[in-house]
C-alpha cells in the first residue's frame, strides 16, 4: 500500500531522533568508564601517599579511635614493637577506657613529624563524661617495606598511662533537693537506714541460714540466692540484701517506746545472730512525717531499666532514684540535680596517680511548700481512721496550708523495698490507703448552699429577705415530680436566706435553684471554674454540674441547689470559692510553692460583687455563731468564725435506701485581722449513723483548737 509523504516524513524524523539518543547515551557511558578508570588509577596512589607519611598514619589511626573501630586500629600496629599485644587484649583495653569515659568528638591538632626520629608530635582533645580532656602526646612509627606501622603503648591513650595502671570513672552523686514546709521543716530529705548484707564465705549452713535470712527480711529465698550468684560476688564480698529502718536507741530508752521500733530491734538482733550477716548504715531519702504527708509529698524509687530508656540522656544511672508520685514526681527535675563525674588513673597498688578530668555535681534545688507541717499532722491524726480528705488555705493569700488524704501509707516503705505481702495488703485494703482523695471530686451536699445563695443574689433571682413560706419537712414543685420530694430536717420561720443557711434548709435552696434556672446556673458555675482545669501545681479532678453536657431535668436542677444531683467538686476548689466570701467577691488562685511574701493572685476576679460576698458572709457567720446553727459547735469567744456544714447522700438511685453519706465542714476566719487566718474544707466518707456532718465538726474543732 502506498504511504503518503506526510507519513514518510514523520518516520524519518523518529529514526533520526532515536539515533541521536543512542549516540548521546554511548558518549555518556564512555565518559563514565573514563572517570571510573581515573578514580581507580588515582586511589592507590592517594592511599600509598598517606601510608608513606607517619603524620597521615597517625591521623588515620585517630580516625579509627574516634569511630571506635578497634580492629582497624590493631591492623595499623607493628605487633612486635607493640610488645606482641594480643588482638583481644588490645581491643579490651582500648574499648574499656574510651567507652568507659564516654569519649566523643575527638580533635587532633598541631601534628608535627620529626623525620629524623620518626616521631609524630600532636595534641589531642575530646569530650568525656567528666568534661573535656586535652593533652600533648607522641607517637612512634616503624618503617616497613611500603609503609609505617605504629609502635603502640598504653601511653598513646593517655601520656601518663602505663600497662599496669587503670583508668577509673567515679560518679559524683548529686544530692537530691529537700522538700520543706513553710517554716523550714523537712518533709523529704536525707536520712539513714540499716543496710543488711551477707559475706558468703562466713555462712555455715547455707541452705538453712538463707531460709532464716529470707524470712526475717520478708524476701523470697530465690531472690537472696540470686544476689549471691552475681558474677562479681566472692567469698569475702559484702552482698547488700535490703535496707531496714534504723533502730534509734534514744527512742527505745523512752518511757513508752513505739512498738514497731521494739519489733525492728528484735528483728535486727535475730539477723545478727546468723553467721555471715552484717548490718551497716546507708544514706536514703527519708520522709519524717510518714503517713501524714504521704499523698502530698509522694516518694522516690530506684530507677528501672524502663526509666533509663525513657529518660536517656538526662543523667540517670543504675544507682539513681526517681520521683514517682506527689511533689517528688511533680518536681523531679528541680529536685534531682545532675551528677558529676571524675576520671582518674590508679597504679597497680590502687593508688591514685593522676586526675584526668572532673565535673562537679550540681545538687538538686530545695523545694519549699506553703504547707504547714503541724496543721498537716493535726488533720491526719484526727482523720487517720477515716476515709477522708481536707484542703486548707490562707483565705487572704491563697497559700495552701494542708492537703491531707486518709487513710494513708508510710512512703518510707517504698524506699526500703516492700515485700509482696506488704504490697498485697496495701492494694487489697478496703479503705484504699493508696487512693489520693484530695485530688478527687465529691458531692458537696449543703456546703454548696452558700454558692447557690451567692449566684441567686448575683443574678438578681434571689431576694434574701423574701419569706419562701414553710413547706414542712417535705416538698415538691407539683405533681409532675411523681413520688419525688425534696426533704429537709428542720421546720423554722421566717424562711429567709440567713435562716435557711442557719438551719441548712434543702427546700429553700431547691426553690432558689429553680428560680435561677438551669442555663443561668450552668453559666454561673462555669464562671466559678466548673468544667475547667484548676490553676494549681497538682492536677485536680474537674468540677461538674452534670454527668451530661447540661442539667437534664427540673428535679436535677432542684437537687443541685443543695449540692446533690450530679454536682461534684474538689475540696480545694470549694475552698477557693469560699475565699470569695473573705475577699469581697474575688476567688484567689491556690498556690503550693513560691515565696510566702509574694502577693496573692486572683483566679476569678468577677466571681461575685462585694455586696453579694459580704451578704453571704453574714449568713455563714450565723451558721457558726447562732446557737441554732448547724456549725455552732465550732463557736469561739476569741475570734469570729464562719462556715457551713454539709451532708451528701450517696446512693445508686433515688429509690436506694441503703446508700451512705459524706460529711462536710467548711470553716474560715471571718475577720481580716485574724492572727492566724485559715480556711478549711473537710470531707469524710460513710458518716451515716455516725452523726453525719456533726462527726466531721467534732474532728475539725480539735484541729482548730490546736491551730489557734
Amino acid at each position: 500500500m502506498k504511504k503518503n509523504n506526510h507519513t514518510i516524513k514523520n518516520t524519518k524524523t523518529k529514526h533520526l531522533l532515536l539515533a541521536s539518543i543512542l549516540l548521546i547515551g554511548a558518549a555518556l557511558f564512555s565518559i563514565l568508564l573514563l572517570l571510573l578508570h581515573l578514580h581507580k588509577a588515582t586511589k592507590p596512589d592517594k592511599i600509598q601517599k598517606r601510608q608513606e607519611n607517619p603524620a597521615d598514619c597517625l591521623l588515620a589511626y585517630m580516625d579509627c579511635v574516634a569511630a571506635k573501630d578497634y580492629e582497624a586500629m590493631y591492623a595499623m600496629l607493628d605487633i612486635e614493637a607493640s610488645g606482641n599485644i594480643a588482638k583481644e587484649d588490645f581491643i579490651n583495653r582500648n574499648s574499656a577506657i574510651y567507652e568507659g569515659i564516654e569519649m566523643q568528638n575527638m580533635r587532633i591538632t598541631n601534628v608535627r613529624y620529626d623525620k629524623e626520629n620518626e616521631i609524630v608530635c600532636y595534641e589531642t582533645a575530646f569530650d568525656t563524661a567528666a568534661g573535656e580532656i586535652c593533652f600533648e602526646n607522641e607517637a612512634y612509627f616503624q618503617k616497613t617495606e611500603d609503609t609505617y606501622k605504629l609502635s603502640w603503648t598504653d601511653a598513646l591513650i593517655f601520656p601518663q598511662l602505663r600497662k599496669t595502671d587503670k583508668v577509673r570513672v567515679a560518679v559524683l552523686e548529686a544530692e537530691r533537693g529537700e522538700i520543706l514546709d513553710r517554716n523550714g521543716r523537712v518533709l523529704a530529705g536525707l536520712g539513714t537506714a540499716a543496710l543488711v548484707g551477707i559475706v558468703p564465705g562466713k555462712l555455715q549452713d547455707q541452705t538453712a541460714d538463707l531460709a532464716k535470712i529470707a524470712k526475717l527480711l520478708e524476701m523470697e529465698q530465690e531472690a537472696v540466692e540470686k544476689k549471691l550468684d552475681a558474677g562479681w560476688v566472692k567469698e569475702d564480698s559484702f552482698v547488700p540484701l535490703r535496707t531496714l529502718p534504723s533502730v534509734k536507741e534514744i527512742e527505745l530508752l523512752s518511757l513508752e517506746p513505739k512498738a514497731e521500733m521494739v519489733k525492728e530491734k528484735e528483728r535486727q538482733e535475730n539477723l545478727l545472730n546468723i553467721p555471715g550477716i552484717m548490718i551497716g548504715e546507708t544514706e536514703i531519702r527519708e520522709y519524717p512525717y510518714k503517713e501524714a504527708a504521704a499523698h502530698l509529698v509522694g516518694y522516690v524509687q530506684n530507677v528501672t531499666a524502663e526509666d533509663l530508656k525513657e529518660h536517656e540522656g538526662e543523667g540517670y544511672t543504675a544507682n539513681s532514684v526517681i520521683g514517682r508520685t506527689g511533689m517528688e514526681g511533680l518536681f523531679e527535675k528541680q529536685l534531682k540535680g545532675n551528677n558529676g563525674c571524675r576520671i582518674y588513673v590508679t597504679n597497680q597498688d590502687n593508688r591514685e596517680i593522676a586526675q584526668l578530668a572532673k565535673k562537679d555535681a550540681q545538687h538538686g534545688t530545695d523545694l519549699t511548700l506553703t504547707i504547714d507541717a503541724k496543721l498537716q499532722v493535726s488533720l491526719y491524726e484526727q482523720f487517720q481512721d477515716d476515709q477522708s480528705c481536707t484542703a486548707a488555705i490562707d483565705p487572704g493569700t491563697g497559700e495552701v496550708l494542708a492537703l491531707v488524704s486518709t487513710p494513708a501509707f508510710d512512703n518510707n516503705d517504698f524506699i526500703m523495698g516492700m515485700s509482696q505481702e506488704q504490697w498485697k495488703i496495701l492494694n487489697e485494703d478496703e479503705k484504699k490507703p493508696l487512693y489520693n482523695r484530695f485530688r478527687q471530686v465529691w458531692s458537696p451536699g449543703s456546703t454548696f448552699k452558700p454558692v447557690i445563695a451567692a449566684i441567686g443574689l448575683e443574678t438578681g433571682t434571689l431576694n434574701p429577705e423574701e419569706d419562701f413560706g414553710s413547706e414542712g419537712l417535705s416538698w415538691q414543685k407539683d405533681a409532675s415530680w411523681g413520688a419525688y420530694h425534696v426533704t429537709t430536717l428542720h421546720d423554722y420561720a421566717p424562711v429567709v436566706m440567713d435562716n435557711a443557711l442557719i438551719w441548712s434548709d434543702n427546700i429553700y435552696f431547691a426553690k432558689t435553684a429553680l428560680k435561677i434556672g438551669a442555663k443561668q446556673l450552668e453559666n454561673s458555675l462555669i464562671t466559678l471554674g466548673f468544667t475547667n482545669k484548676m490553676p494549681f501545681e497538682i492536677t485536680m479532678a474537674t468540677a461538674q454540674f452534670s454527668n451530661e453536657e447540661h442539667i437534664q431535668t427540673e428535679i436535677q436542677l432542684a437537687d443541685s441547689g443543695y449540692g446533690q444531683g450530679q454536682i461534684l467538686i474538689n475540696p480545694l476548689h470549694l475552698a477557693c470559692i469560699y475565699s470569695a466570701f473573705y475577699n469581697d467577691g474575688i476567688i484567689l488562685m491556690p498556690r503550693l510553692t513560691g515565696k510566702q511574701e509574694q502577693p496573692p493572685k486572683a483566679w476569678i476576679t468577677d466571681a461575685f460583687s462585694k455586696e453579694t460576698a459580704n451578704r453571704v458572709l453574714e449568713g455563714l457567720i450565723q451558721v457558726v455563731n447562732n446557737p441554732d446553727g448547724t456549725g455552732y459547735a465550732l463557736h469561739r469567744e476569741d475570734l469570729v468564725l464562719a462556715g457551713k456544714t454539709g451532708t451528701a447522700e450517696i446512693k445508686a438511685s433515688k429509690e436506694d435506701t441503703t446508700g451512705t453519706e459524706l460529711g462536710w465542714m467548711a470553716v474560715f476566719t471571718a475577720q481580716q485581722d485574724a492572727a492566724r487566718p485559715l480556711l478549711m474544707v473537710s470531707m469524710t466518707e460513710d458518716v451515716k449513723g455516725r452523726g453525719g456532718s456533726g462527726y466531721v465538726v467534732q474532728k475539725v474543732k480539735k484541729v482548730l483548737d490546736q491551730w489557734f
